[in-house]
C-alpha cells in the first residue's frame, strides 16, 4: 500500500510539471473572461481582424476541466471580424463577442442526435434583415408585409450553407437596428461568408449532434490577440 501510495503521488508530481511547463497554456477557455456559464463552449477565433479564415473548437467540462472534443477550419466574413457592440449592417464582417445559440435550421432534416430545437426551412422561411420591420432579426415565416424581400435573406435560396445551422445570438435578444442581423454557424459556401461563421458539412453535423442545450452552449468569436481577442469575452 505504500508503494502504490508513492507511485500516485510522483504521477501527480509529475503531471503539475507538465502542465505548468513552458508551451503548456491552459486551454482555451479556461484563459476566457467568461464562457457563458455552461458545460459546452464553441470558439471560433481568427489570427487577426483581417483574416477571412480560422479555427472553430468545440468544448465541453470534464471533471472541472475543459476538454476539446472537436475542432474544424472555419471561414468568416469577407471582409474579416469587427468588434460585435459596434459593428455595422452590410459590412460583410463577422461580429467579435459571446453569444448564445437559441436554436437551429436547416434546409435539411437535422441530423441523428440533435437535442436543439430545429426549424425546417421552408419556401416561405426568410430571416427578416429590414431596420424597418417589427420583426427584424427574426425567422419569419411566412414574411410579413413590413420586412421587405430586398432587405431580407431568403433562407431557402441557400441550400448549401443552410443545409444545417445554429443560430449565433449576435444582437438578438434587444436587437439595436443598423447592427447586423442574421449571423449564423453554417455550412460552408464557396468562400468567405457576409459576416457568419462557417464550416465543412461534416463538422456542422457534428457540434449538432454534440450539443445539448440543457449544458448552456454559447459560442465565442473572437481573435488571437488584441481589442478583439477571444480571451477578452
Amino acid at each position: 500500500m505504500r508503494r502504490s501510495l508513492a507511485v500516485v503521488s510522483v504521477l501527480f508530481a509529475l503531471a503539475g510539471s507538465v502542465a505548468a511547463a513552458p508551451g503548456n497554456p491552459p486551454p482555451l477557455p479556461e484563459r476566457m473572461a467568461r464562457t457563458g456559464g455552461g458545460s459546452q463552449l464553441i470558439t471560433a477565433v481568427a489570427p487577426g481582424t483581417g483574416s477571412t479564415t480560422g479555427t472553430v473548437t468545440w468544448w465541453e467540462r470534464r471533471r472541472g476541466g475543459w476538454v476539446a472534443a472537436g475542432s474544424a477550419p472555419a471561414r468568416f466574413g469577407a471582409n474579416g471580424l469587427t468588434e460585435g457592440a459596434s459593428r455595422v449592417q452590410g459590412t460583410d464582417t463577422t461580429p467579435t463577442g459571446l453569444f448564445g445559440l437559441p436554436y437551429a435550421f436547416g434546409t435539411r432534416p437535422a441530423p441523428d442526435g440533435t437535442r436543439f430545437p430545429y426549424r425546417l426551412v421552408h419556401d416561405g422561411s426568410w430571416w427578416c434583415q429590414d431596420n424597418a420591420s417589427r420583426a427584424y432579426n427574426r425567422w419569419v415565416d411566412p414574411r410579413p408585409a413590413d420586412c421587405r424581400a430586398e432587405e431580407s435573406e431568403h433562407l431557402a435560396s441557400y441550400p448549401t450553407q443552410y443545409a444545417r445551422a445554429l443560430v449565433i445570438g449576435f444582437n438578438y435578444r434587444h436587437p439595436v437596428r443598423g447592427r447586423g442581423a442574421g449571423i449564423f454557424l453554417h455550412v460552408n459556401g464557396k468562400g468567405a461568408t457576409a459576416g457568419c461563421v462557417s464550416v465543412p458539412a461534416a463538422a456542422m453535423d457534428r457540434i449538432l449532434a454534440w450539443a445539448d442545450p440543457a449544458r448552456g452552449p454559447h459560442i465565442a468569436v473572437g481573435t488571437v490577440s488584441g481589442p478583439t481577442a477571444v480571451t477578452r469575452y
